[in-house]
Formats: structure tokens, sequence, C-alpha cells
């Protein structure tokens, strides 16, 4: 394709035309040549506004860019209204991959129920791979907001499903001809799923009614990174035991095949949450369907041990995530 913005003809056929969700809150909508959008809120609404990209993977792009977006929104305990996209194409793209990208995209939404407010496309030499990122935005009530820095010495540290879901899914499309080498077919299968347990919305729900004081979505820089993060934001100490952190085996065996630690590996779909009463939570979870486990405590002090059995370690600053690895 020509560098530069989409023809009107493309953005017309292979864009607007797979965007059908729509939410009563939002004025101004994707249109030719409109730069903005528009809500309105109720009275007592708050707006809670996200943004990522996505340039891990070109696989399954548009679903993993609002499922990811929907799920930053969520931490928060807001619910996903609308998104903003930025997709920056490589020269040799082909209008086809970009009714699928928009495909995938629109059925995310739709499964959120979350409109595509407005965007901007176009073919540029700067990138050699497909990425879009989103600016998502979302609403909660007055009161009901939660953040990354609520977590208080003496609560429970809580996880749904397990660590390395994203990541492991992501390695199993990327690597797929390589791991059937290694692992039967249905290893393979199982691990490209992994994707199914990427949202965590409902996770989000749950855990606001339970009443929790802090969330973060475990993306990039695995659990390990989201530990320190909500430590480091909520001015915390940490005793985790590590044992009790929840772990597929696919994952542990395509980390070993590919030589990643998988506690700094991509991990949406695990929500991190600290709360009263965690085990309670946990329960509530489960009844839902969504596995979960206390994996420790908040501590007073600075100090973030990890423990396993009789041996201690303390957790250190984020680093890159594992995945990158796998490129290189």
């Amino acid at each position: 394709m020509k560098v530069g913005k989409v023809s009107e003809t493309i953005l017309k056929r292979s864009i607007f035309k797979q965007i059908h969700t729509r939410r009563d809150e939002v004025l101004l909508g994707a249109g030719v040549g409109e730069d903005c959008a528009a809500m309105k809120l109720a009275p007592g609404e708050i707006f809670v506004i996200s943004t990522d990209p996505i340039t891990g993977t070109v696989k399954d792009i548009g679903t993993l860019a609002i499922q990811i977006t929907a799920n930053d929104l969520a931490s928060s305990g807001a619910e996903p209204v609308g998104v903003m996209l930025t997709v920056l194409l490589p020269e040799e793209i082909e209008e086809a991959d970009i009714k699928q990208m928009m495909g995938e995209v629109e059925a995310t939404c739709a499964r959120f129920h979350i409109q595509v407010m407005g965007g901007h496309t176009e073919v540029t030499r700067a990138v050699n791979q497909p990425i879009i990122s989103v600016t998502g935005v979302g609403k909660v009530q007055e009161g009901h907001l939660v953040s990354t820095a609520g977590a208080k010495p003496g609560q429970d540290i809580v996880v749904t499903k397990w660590i390395g879901v994203e990541g492991t899914s992501i390695i199993a499309k990327e690597k797929e001809e390589e791991l059937r080498k290694r692992f039967p077919a249905a290893f393979v299968e199982t691990a490209k799923g992994f994707d199914q347990y990427i949202s965590v919305v409902e996770d989000s729900r749950i855990a606001v009614k339970h009443g929790v004081s802090a969330m973060h979505d475990v993306t990039e820089g695995g659990i390990y990174g989201a530990l320190w993060e909500v430590a480091e934001a909520s001015d915390i100490g940490l005793e985790i035991d590590l044992k009790a952190i929840p772990i597929r085996q696919e994952t542990v065996e395509i980390c070993e095949c590919f030589e990643l630690n998988p506690y700094y590996l991509i991990s949406s779909g695990c929500m991190l949450m600290a709360a009263d009463r965690g085990h309670d939570l946990v329960r509530e979870l489960e009844k839902a369907g969504i596995p979960a486990a206390v994996i420790g405590k908040a501590t007073d002090g600075k100090a973030r041990r990890i423990v396993n059995g009789g041996e201690e370690s303390f957790l250190e600053r984020p680093k890159t995530d594992e995945l990158y690895k796998i490129y290189e």
C-alpha cells in the first residue's frame, strides 16, 4: 500500500463497515474527517483513561489490543466504554489484513460492549510490522475508583487464574512449528488457547464488589514486575509464598524450552489484588468459575520477600519482559 493515510475508500470499506457496537455515552464517534470523539457521562461518574500499544506480536493483534485496554480500565474498577485507535502499518500490508484486524477489534469490542469512537490509520516506513496503540475510556462511580497504590499492610495478596498465560499463548503461536517438534500437538494447541483467559473484566467486577483496595493487571514484567509496582505505588513491603503463585504446566515447559523465567513473563488475564479477607474473595471468584489464590501478605516497611520453602530472596525492580527473548 502507498505510504500515508489509508484512502477514504479503504477507510469506509474495511474499517468503518466493521464497526457496529454503539454506546449511548458517545455523542461523536468515528467518521471521515473526524479528529475527535465526544462523550457524556451521568452525574457522579468519573472518566478513567488508559493507553497501551501492542508491539510484542502480530498474531491476533486486534483482539489483544482491545482486551488489554479493557483490562487496564477494569483494573481501576471502571466499566470500559470506548476506544480510540492509532494503527501504523508497513508498506507490504494488504487491505484484507486491515479488514481482518478490524474484524478482531470489533468482535472484542462487541464482547465487552465497547464502541470504537475514532482513530487514525496510516501506512508508514517507520514500522516493519502492524502496530496498534489503543486509548480507552471508561467510567466509574465516584468513591469506587480502585488504584494500584491502595494496598495496606496486613492485607492478603490475591491473584486470579495463572501467571504467564498471555506470554504462553503468544509464544505457542509465534513458535508453533518449533514447539511441535518437541511437544505433542494437543499440548501446543492447549497453550495457544490460553488467550481465552486474558480478560480480567469479570475478575474486576467481583473484586470491586468484595471491596478490594488495590488492583493491578499483570502485564509486561510478569508477576514479579506487578508485585514490585503495587508495593512501590502503595509504599509497602511484601511477603510472598513462591509455591502459592499459580502457574500452568504448559507455561513451565514452554519457558524451560526457551530458557525464560515465567515470573517475568507477560501475564494479562492474571489480576493482582490487595484485599481484606482474601480467602473469602478467592471463594467468590471461584464461584464464578475464576481460579484464584492468596499468595502472600502486604507488610509494613520496604522489604519485599519471596519465600520458597526454607529459602528467602528479595523482589527486584522490574526487568525487560522475558517474551522479547524469543525474538533475539
